[in-house]
């Protein structure tokens, strides 16, 4: 705020702006909207005319109404310079009141004549118009004014509603000297204006009670449906019990319809337990000229208790419903229109005739519209958020918005929230999510486009005050014309007329925008409509808000377990190896695989499943993937390994909480396949921990499933795992899979076993051929849990690149070896490796030999690499250390390590084996 040259306010900006210069900075956000309006209309700031109406109405509704409010006011500011205006919706000037009387002869008439308009899309920003378009309380000073001819004044002005419909009817301005300022002065208006709606009110109540004193009259006359002091009968007295609140709130909510269809009618409505109650409506004119409707209600004798029946006459025969019943319906309400009845409201026939509802046309319907929001809004709490999905929230709040709010919706998103984070600029990264309307080829941006919103469009303005923005007549809506002219003129030839922008906003965040767009013969959104409008949009908003979080949530637990599962598999020579890892849609789990290279050209398959699902479950699989590696680099049995996986999930159980522990996040638990394939001896040894067990595929086709023993789940403790070896065909498939691939709660597990054999029931296909038809063939649609799907052929190392030799326990048979294993390397065309090989041979028989035991073997694999194996009977490992030099021995292992790339021991049933492993190039 400043003051140059006498003007009040942001003086300098107001000049930047009017020279095309950025000033977001120094000005309010609801003023700098408006300017834009203005630049956008061509107006001028040095405009002086404004138009001027001389057709509205100095007796109208609201004149009447605020008339003694503006007479209190000009009295409690007597003798200063306050003007306080009546405006009416369209921003005309009604009314003007002075402080000081003698204001209204020195002011130009523009400030003292009713009949000017104020409208913001003639007079520039101003408080009246303002006001209108932001239909809120609002405040201008001085340079805030975008015309010259009013710098020097400030004001305060609040919207009037009609608080049965809820729209705007007028404006309430106080007009004054920057110098008066006073915080009193807002709260001053508003309490004026809550007292003109209250007026308003009143007066609807007035015209209701005239009317039901012309229904009372004409009942009296006629003596039909009162009691003995001319009161009406009500539901409760006339029914006498009969109609419960439920009844009763049926028949209020039908006569209220008929009210508002401002007709004569008879209609019959059914009532729970086979009743039926006959409402009729007639028109009704008081006597001060005010025309409306009367709703009564006639009950059947079916429909009264038996001691009321008592008390009336018989009928003579037999009568049908109401509704169909020959002859016109009732006459209007008067002397003669109504059939005479018994005092006590009893009719011919044993039925019973009384009041239900009295009132205007106008104000049924917006009861009837009222009541039609309040269902659109309960509807809506259990329609909007059924899933936790952005896009698929927003096409649910679009569906319920159409036809019963809007002709046509649009939802924009920033693309920051559809990967389920938050926006920092929502304005920059929004992009068309959802078009949904009565017919499908309306105009708008397509889904998926990348939206350029200009300054002083109601999208933009929307974003930037975070609050709705209601354009009643989109042909002069500048703004929204200026944002793609021809694509507007496509629209509005569509008959497209009306539209309200309201924001996605859920827990201090912008999420989008919704756009509600009304056509053809619709009728224009209203204040009331663009409150239902918000309410629908703050509910999708936070239903919208948890889904991009579960979408966050999601993302990091998805990145979690991806980067916890193999990125790629090692290179091996035992077995083809091909996978699929599918999470789920609900929520990502802990399914995993991994394929481990093991010594001697063995390679271990693992598949297993953690309990739960989300980042929890993922972390813990991450745990077991990596202790399960380590675990098999110690060359455990597989049913060991599952014993010290089952003692580490019983750790973390503890450490976590479970059990008891009122903050336990639930017992941590798993299942586990575990196979260890030997390709020179096709031995394949397997346990599995609760798990399904493999599918193998033999080279003709055939599928079966291995007896396995069962085995515990992990997680359990103190149980023990039980190993299976078979021995596998040659060219056979083994198909290690979790059990999210055929259980599922749709579909029974036995046919699923029965889909994956067929699956499974070819020859000659690669494993990702396999990988693919398993897939196609078995998985669900929208798969509940995840799925690991391990698909290994098998190879068996020829015997021509075996070489072995036995060995009794003696010294002198060291050499033997050594010229045996040159032999064969020759012959393998590996003499350059016959150096190292002699060494570590030497070292390693040596070892055997003295510190071993029977029996001894020696064995030579040419794989992917030289690897030099000794077996023996003892179960005491080997140590490397660095021998002093004074040692006469322990440099055997440290030899060995230096000449190899690898070295290590394995136990046996009947021993151990060390082995060594040197690169096919190392010579």
């Amino acid at each position: 705020m400043g003051v140059t040259g006498g003007q009040i306010g942001p003086a300098r900006s107001r000049e930047r702006f009017l020279l095309g210069e950025p000033v977001e900075g120094g000005v309010r956000g609801p003023i700098l909207s408006s300017w834009e309006r203005c630049r956008l209309l061509g107006l001028s700031p040095d405009q002086t005319e404004l138009p001027f109406r001389d057709d509205f109405d100095p007796d109208s509704r609201l004149v009447r109404a605020a008339a003694p409010v503006l007479d209190q006011l000009a009295s409690r500011f007597a003798g200063s310079r306050m003007n306080v205006c009546l405006a009416d919706g369209n921003g005309t000037v009604l009314q003007r009141r002075f402080g000081e009387p003698s204001l209204a002869r020195s002011l130009p008439p523009i400030q003292t004549v009713p009949g000017f308009v104020f409208a913001e899309r003639v007079a520039g920003t101003n408080g009246i118009g303002l006001a209108l378009a932001e239909r809120r309380l609002v405040r201008v000073y001085g340079a805030e004014h975008f015309a010259e001819r009013s710098q020097a004044n400030a004001c305060s002005a609040t919207p009037i509603r009609d608080q049965l419909s809820g729209s705007v009817v007028g404006v309430l301005c106080f007009g004054y000297p920057h110098s008066y300022e006073d915080p009193a002065l807002p709260v001053l208006v508003r309490r004026a204006a809550a007292t003109i709606e209250r007026r308003l009110m009143e007066q609807s109540s007035a015209r209701e009670r005239g009317l039901l004193r012309t229904y009372l009259e004409a009942r009296q006359r006629t003596r039909t449906g009162t009691v003995g002091n001319g009161q009406p009968l009500g539901l409760d007295e006339l029914s006498d019990g009969a109609l419960d609140a439920h009844d009763q709130l049926i028949l209020k909510e039908k006569a209220t319809e008929l009210i508002s269809s401002a007709q004569r009618a008879s209609v019959e409505v059914p009532l729970p337990h086979g009743r039926g109650v006959t409402l009729l409506s007639n028109p009704v004119t008081s006597s001060s000229g005010v025309s409306g409707v009367v709703v009564e209600a006639v009950l059947s004798g079916d429909a009264l208790p038996v001691h009321h029946l008592a008390a009336a006459p018989p009928h003579p025969g037999p009568r049908r419903p109401a509704a169909h019943r020959a002859g016109p319906p009732p006459g209007p309400l008067t002397p003669t229109a109504a059939p005479a009845a018994p005092a006590g409201g009893a009719g011919p026939g044993g039925a019973v005739r009384g009041l239900v509802l009295v009132g205007e046309p106008e104000v049924g319907k917006y009861a009837v519209a009222a009541r039609r929001r309040l269902e659109l809004l309960a509807e809506a709490s259990t329609r909007i958020g059924t899933t936790l999905d952005v896009t698929r929230t927003a096409r649910e709040l679009a569906e319920m918005a159409v036809p019963r709010l809007a002709d046509h919706v649009t939802i924009d998103v920033p693309e920051a929230v559809l990967r389920g984070d938050e926006s920092l600029d929502p304005a920059a990264e929004l992009q068309r999510l959802v078009v949904h309307g009565i017919r499908g080829d309306a105009p708008f941006d397509p889904v998926g486009k990348r939206l350029d919103l200009h300054p002083g469009t109601p999208h933009m303005r929307c974003l930037a005050s975070g609050r709705p923005v209601l354009e009643r007549d989109l042909a002069s809506a500048v703004g929204w014309i200026t944002q793609n002219p021809v694509q507007a003129r496509r629209i509005l030839a569509q008959e497209v007329h009306s539209l309200v922008c309201v924001p996605l906003l859920a827990r201090g965040l912008v999420l989008g925008i919704a756009s509600f767009y009304r056509s053809a013969d619709t009728p224009p959104f209203g204040d009331d409509d663009s409150r239902l409008a918000q309410e629908l949009a703050a509910r999708a908003a936070l239903c919208i808000d948890n889904a991009r979080r579960y979408t966050r949530e999601h993302n990091l637990a998805l990145a979690l377990q991806r980067s916890l599962l193999p990125r790629g598999l090692p290179e091996q020579s035992a077995v083809e190896v091909a996978h699929r890892y599918l999470p789920a849609e609900s929520g990502v789990g802990g399914d995993w695989f991994d394929v481990i290279p093991l010594s001697g050209t063995r390679v271990a398959l693992l598949v297993g499943d953690v309990v739960g699902h989300g980042l929890h479950a993922a972390a813990t699989m991450g745990r077991l993937r990596t202790a399960a590696r380590n675990f098999a680099e110690l060359e455990l049995a597989p049913d060991e390994l599952l014993t010290h996986l089952d003692n580490l999930l019983v750790r973390l159980d503890r450490e976590e909480g479970g059990g008891d522990e009122p903050d336990s996040t639930g017992i941590v638990g798993a299942t586990c396949l575990y196979v260890i394939y030997d390709p020179t001896t096709r031995e394949c040894t397997m346990a599995r921990a609760g798990h399904l067990p493999p599918a193998l595929v033999h080279p003709d086709g055939t599928v079966s499933f291995p007896d396995l023993p069962a085995g515990p789940p992990l997680g359990l403790g103190g149980l023990p795992f039980e190993t299976a070896g078979i021995t596998l065909p040659e060219d056979s498939t083994l198909v290690l899979y979790t059990d999210g691939l055929v259980e599922d709660r749709h579909r029974d597990i036995d046919d699923t076993l029965a889909q994956l054999c067929g699956a499974l029931a070819h020859t000659g296909r690669t494993p990702e051929d396999t990988c693919e038809a398993v897939i196609d063939a078995v998985a669900p649609d929208h798969p509940a849990d995840d799925i690991a799907l391990l698909v290994a052929r098998t190879h068996t190392l020829p015997a021509d690149r075996i070489a072995s030799w036995d060995l009794p326990a003696d010294p002198s048979r060291v050499g033997e070896v050594r010229a045996a294993a040159t032999r064969t390397l020759a012959e393998w065309g590996l003499d350059e490796l016959g150096f190292a090989a002699e060494l570590m041979l030497s070292e390693l028989v040596t070892n055997a030999v003295r510190y071993g035991g029977e029996p001894i073997q020696v064995r030579l694999i040419r794989d992917r690499t030289l690897i030099c194996e000794v077996a023996d009977g003892s179960s005491t490992a080997p140590h490397l250390r660095r021998a002093a030099s004074t040692d006469e021995g322990g440099r055997g292992l440290f030899l060995v390590a230096q000449l190899s790339q690898a070295w290590g021991t394995r136990y046996t049933g009947r021993g151990k084996v060390i082995w060594a492993e040197c690169a096919l190039d190392a010579a």
